[in-house]
């Protein structure tokens, strides 16, 4: 055994947020942050000074199914390197709620392409929009 303290905050922390996020349906969240899926290390490319973000709203009625399906996608290694939904209600549109969907770099055509195309197939009644980071 070390005398060593734990020092790795930072990695508990994000394990703990992830171990939460996992569990968590948006519709259901009264906090003000975003709950947050990664693909495996490794599956895809992390983000790069160019990374983006497909963006995408849905109604509140709909939201929980949605992240769930993007959620799932995202960890299976099927989309970007990190999905996120917002889990608050923003006053101005408390029915709707953001999903994103980052890829590494933006430049990489062919992975903005893929990733668009599993969007599609995912949730073909959603508008998705490609956004810079």
């Amino acid at each position: 055994m070390s005398d060593r303290p734990e020092l790795d905050l930072i990695n508990l922390v994000q394990r703990a947020r992830m171990a939460h996020d996992d569990q968590a349906r948006p519709s259901q969240i009264r906090g003000a942050y975003w709950l947050e899926a990664k693909a495996p290390p490794g599956l895809r490319p992390g983000p790069t000074g160019r990374a983006a973000e497909w963006h995408a709203g849905a109604d509140l009625a709909e939201i929980d199914a949605l992240w769930e399906t993007l959620r799932a996608a995202t960890q299976a290694g099927r989309l970007g390197y990190k999905a996120k939904v917002v889990a608050a209600a923003r006053e101005a549109a408390p029915e709707r709620r953001e999903l994103r969907v980052l890829v590494a770099d933006r430049a990489d055509a062919r992975e903005v392409a893929r990733v668009r195309a599993e969007l599609r197939a995912l949730t073909p009644h959603l508008r998705w929009e490609l956004l810079p980071d």
